[in-house]
């Protein structure tokens, strides 16, 4: 029998709250406490010395892109430019280092950060890169500039809703751009940087991921690639694309091989590019954003997969597209009964701009809302992206974590990798500390909506999923870290009973601004080591 004993360290277990050591045989949990009594009743395993590390239970990115997260890992990661002509010079200085490359992909400028709000026009694209294809998606993926080379490239380019012949390219005519890039990958590249993803993944406590792919976002052949990809990190795999009945359901779920119907299956776009779906036009320009999918399709799609027992979901961002959303759900639920709904979970990805009333509807739906943290952290600050582009007071009034959490709106949290970077502990200080503190939900909470949460919107429903107690699957990582609190809620009308000691409530790294951030020493999946860095 394989059985290990974790000792002297701090156990993350609501079983057992000041535990110090972690019994694991054939890769399940089996036994929390003391080192003392580990030690008698486990006499034969093999004893691993924590050295007053932290294991707590691995985490899940519910949302994710894996291609375009290695593609910026391994290559031209925009993020840092700080204007306009930095952006350039960045751009200047890869091409110059990368002269045997087919495509240059790039990602991650962000022009509401530069001091003139202005991104690079496919004149100085070209000026840099001549002849050579060049797609530069805008951090959010639902825009990008591209150089003539690459628009040459894509077939119906010209006149496509979206078009700009020298500014950046959105909704129909992005896609298109887009599928041209992908097409310009090689397989041996995608693979890479797959890898690349995923590795990166493991090495921050994530054993499992949900990659978002659909007909827009990454293609078809790059969706059926993870379905045989060899690696270590659990990928459950969503499709994007509408059906109309159940047997087109169950039909496109065997032919794409995925494990549910949604993911990136738009609604809208997003905010940053304008592509968002509003009930008002946005505060700096001229549009209410677009809509990519229609009310009667919505509906069709939720009642096909509720028939056909099919997790379905969407990409919603915009207060237009949730009122979209919550029409179909509640004509679903209205003609089978939100029983029905409940029990396959349904997702909402983003879910950022959601009022009372509506977050009561979804959870009486059961829906799952997969929710990015860090959008708050990059974009949700006096004078950021939200304000720029909704104003005051909707600027303030996105990703309201508290909101969905008191209607009871199960959370799950992700990435958006490569929109954010996959780094759970950063996704739940944001959540945390949110820059409007009424939307804030306490780190514990946050904790629980990037494991036990993540697992249920993966369709993981035993109960133990993402926790460390007897009968758990040993998903768990070792994380350095500096000290360790109980907090409660940073909001005052919330109880905060749970600090006392006495309440037995289970210490998590200390997340207050400022502090350092847990750093993982190891991750396992199964009871198997998947990232090892300090060779414990």
């Amino acid at each position: 029998m394989d059985s290990q004993l974790l000792i002297g360290g701090h156990i993350y277990s609501p079983s057992a709250p000041d535990a110090t050591a972690m019994a694991i045989e054939n890769g399940v949990v089996v036994w929390v406490g003391s080192d003392h009594v580990g030690r008698t009743l486990h006499p034969k395993a093999q004893i691993v010395d924590l050295a007053g590390a932290l294991v707590a239970p691995a985490f899940v990115d519910s949302h994710v892109h894996l291609t375009s997260t290695g593609l910026a890992i391994r290559g031209l990661d925009l993020s840092a430019a700080v204007s306009r002509a930095d952006c350039l010079q960045q751009i200047h200085r890869y091409v110059a280092e990368n002269t045997d490359t087919d495509l240059i992909w790039g990602l991650g400028w962000d022009e509401s950060t530069w001091p003139d709000l202005t991104c690079p026009t496919t004149a100085e694209i070209d000026a840099v890169v001549g002849d050579r294809p060049v797609y530069l998606a805008r951090i959010d993926e639902h825009s990008a500039v591209a150089s003539t080379a690459l628009r040459s490239r894509a077939d119906g380019l010209v006149g496509a809703q979206g078009y700009d012949a020298q500014g950046p390219l959105t909704a129909d005519a992005h896609h298109r751009v887009r599928g041209a890039a992908r097409l310009l990958l090689s397989q041996s590249g995608r693979s890479r940087a797959q890898h690349a993803a995923l590795d990166d993944a493991a090495s921050h406590g994530i054993v499992a991921v949900h990659e978002n792919g659909g007909p827009d976002i990454s293609g078809l052949d790059d969706f059926l690639s993870l379905a045989d990809l060899d690696h270590a990190v659990q990928i459950r795999r969503y499709w994007g694309a509408p059906v109309a009945d159940a047997e087109q359901a169950t039909s496109l779920l065997t032919a794409t091989r995925a494990h549910g119907l949604g993911g990136d299956l738009f609604i809208d776009g997003a905010i940053g590019s304008h592509t968002a779906l509003l009930r008002e036009p946005y505060t700096d320009a001229d549009t209410s954003g677009v809509c990519y999918l229609d009310g009667h399709a919505i509906t069709r799609h939720i009642r096909a997969c509720t028939q056909a027992g099919i997790q379905c979901g969407f990409h919603v961002i915009g207060d237009g597209a949730t009122d979209l959303l919550v029409e179909g759900f509640s004509a679903v639920a209205a003609e089978l009964g939100a029983p029905a709904l409940a029990r396959l979970g349904h997702r909402i990805e983003h879910a950022e701009m959601i009022t009372a009333e509506q977050a009561a509807i979804l959870a009486s739906c059961g829906v799952i809302a997969s929710m990015q943290p860090l959008f708050d952290a990059l974009w949700g600050g006096p004078g950021q992206l939200y304000e720029q582009r909704l104003g005051l007071p909707r600027g303030r009034s996105l990703n309201d974590f508290a909101q969905l959490a008191r209607a009871g709106v199960g959370l799950a949290f992700s990435s958006d990798a490569p929109v954010t970077s996959m780094r759970p502990w950063e996704a739940i200080a944001a959540a945390a500390h949110h820059n409007n503190p009424a939307s804030a939900i306490s780190v514990r909470a946050a904790f629980a909506a990037a494991t036990r949460g993540a697992w249920r919107a993966g369709g993981e429903r035993d109960g133990v999923a993402g926790t460390l107690v007897p009968g758990a699957r040993a998903d768990y990582a070792v994380w350095e870290v500096d000290e360790l609190v109980v907090a409660g809620s940073a909001d005052p009308a919330v109880a905060r009973w749970s600090t006392d000691p006495r309440s037995r409530v289970p210490a998590l790294p200390d997340l207050r601004p400022g502090t350092r951030l847990p750093e993982c020493v190891r991750t396992v999946r199964a009871g198997t080591p998947i990232y090892d860095r300090a060779g414990l």
